[in-house]
């Protein structure tokens, strides 16, 4: 029989708690945060990103993100430029020493991280992935219920217009 909401947070919540404090204790022999080497990881694509995407992917709110930012820079790990496409938003590219600080961390957190054990399988690892995706795209999707639309990026349920 399935088990409610309650324990499927619960359950949920554990699993992200240690595995951050997890991630973390890696990433302080390198006096890195896991939001920064979640900004890290998302430039690391080399395609330069906005302050919402970055904020969206560290799961930071703006003033958090840009103090954040603010930081990286400093310590020439990341650069800012004006979108040519949009002048009036700002792209977010690593630096090269940026980039090199990625792949360390990169490669530390992959190393930690594949020591878990018992671990699961390749398969479960996959199925895991895919499950909790379709999560998140199930709670992120805007739902309309008795006139009221909530959605799951934590806002509060607002009336329809009329």
């Amino acid at each position: 029989m399935p088990k409610g909401p309650r324990e499927l947070l619960r359950l949920l919540t554990r699993a992200e708690r240690l595995s951050v404090r997890r991630v973390q204790s890696v990433l302080n022999e390198f006096d890195c945060s896991a939001e920064a080497w979640r900004v890290l990881d998302l430039l690391s694509d080399g395609q330069g990103h906005n302050m919402t995407a970055l904020a969206d992917h560290a799961f930071l709110p703006a003033p958090s993100l840009t103090k954040l930012m603010d930081h990286l820079v400093d310590q020439n790990l990341v650069y800012r430029r004006v979108d040519p496409a949009d002048r009036r938003r700002v792209l977010a590219h690593l630096t090269p020493r940026g980039m090199q600080r990625w792949q360390i961390l990169a490669r530390e957190v992959r190393t930690d991280w594949a020591e878990l054990e018992p671990g699961l399988t390749d398969g479960e690892t996959e199925q895991l992935h895919l499950l909790l995706d379709r999560l998140a795209d199930a709670l992120e999707r805007t739902r309309t219920t008795e006139g009221r639309v909530t959605t799951a990026r934590g806002e509060r349920a607002v009336g329809r217009a009329r």
